[in-house]
């Protein structure tokens, strides 16, 4: 199957740990996507932006894609992160090539203000770069009218698939209509909006709660496949929604809550890189709470 067809389920998005001087963990990484891939992923994203690729340097994010591609060893599909501004993406997108990545998920570029053009032309420069096909994140200021994600599967015969970050059930589906099944279509703002991308029909959607509690993201991937919305609904109410509202705390914590749970079930989380920020003392009985509700999925 082409990685298109492959990607059907979950897309874990494994953590980067990080010491307490927060130089990178390696040993760590290797550690939890050896936990990891006991599940039937459909791929893992390695240095995405739940593996903090921002607070990375370039050599750092190659450096965590290959150690996981080295782990895996086959077992799924890994994607790489590239991102910050057209030499940089290019450059990481070949060395992650180099690197054995299967594909390649790119970050919106650095400038925010990108006019039309300009921005279509980064993520068509980065296909160039490299042989490997592309997933697309459309986050933050990188946002896309139908007509131009038609363009740019025009201008980039190797991108593959798109992962929605903008949480625009009605936009997105009018992309997906209007592009069809050229492009595999993944749902990617986070777990606690599964029901509304399973209901316009993607294959798959990104999960964080995979670092901590697999069976728990898996069970939602089937609800949603099935178009079982009541249990998926119910899914959603007891287990996730409190999570996201703990990480609606503060900006970042998508990461850092994440990396809390890790340590406090035996994993290895480890600090968060600044600009973020750890959680707060306070906050962990909250933690634990959830850590005592996933007993379920453990």
């Amino acid at each position: 199957m082409s990685l298109r067809e492959q990607l059907r389920g979950v897309v874990g998005f494994p953590i980067t740990p990080f010491q307490k001087d927060l130089s990178l963990d390696l040993a760590a990484l290797e550690s939890n996507v050896i936990e990891m891939i006991k599940y039937p992923f459909c791929s893992l994203v390695a240095a995405g932006g739940t593996g903090e690729i921002y607070s990375m340097t370039p050599s750092e994010n190659v450096e965590v894609v290959r150690r996981t591609v080295a782990v895996v060893n086959g077992k799924m599909p890994v994607m790489g992160g590239v991102g910050f501004n057209t030499p940089i993406a290019c450059q990481m997108a070949r060395e992650m090539e180099k690197a054995g990545a299967d594909a390649l998920l790119v970050m919106p570029p650095y400038y925010t203000n990108a006019p039309t053009q300009g921005l279509l032309e980064y993520y068509a420069a980065v296909g160039r770069s490299c042989g490997i096909p592309l997933a697309i994140y459309s986050r933050d200021w990188a946002v896309f009218t139908p007509d131009m994600v038609a363009r740019l599967c025009e201008m980039t015969p190797t991108l593959q698939i798109w992962k929605d970050g903008q949480g625009d059930g009605r936009k997105y589906q009018r992309i997906m209509a209007k592009v069809g099944d050229r492009l595999a279509w993944i749902g990617g703002l986070g777990d606690d909006c599964a029901a509304v991308y399973f209901a316009i029909g993607v294959q798959g959607y990104t999960s964080s709660i995979s670092n901590t509690h697999p069976k728990l993201s898996l069970a939602i991937a089937a609800a949603g496949l099935n178009r079982d919305f009541v249990t998926l609904n119910s899914l959603l109410a007891k287990y996730v929604q409190p999570l996201f509202r703990l990480r609606d705390h503060k900006k970042g914590y998508e990461v850092s809550v994440m990396k809390k749970m890790m340590d406090l079930i035996g994993q290895h989380g480890g600090p968060v890189r600044p600009p973020l920020e750890d959680v707060t003392d306070a906050e962990i009985p909250a933690i634990l709470e959830l850590v005592e509700l996933y007993k379920d999925f453990a």
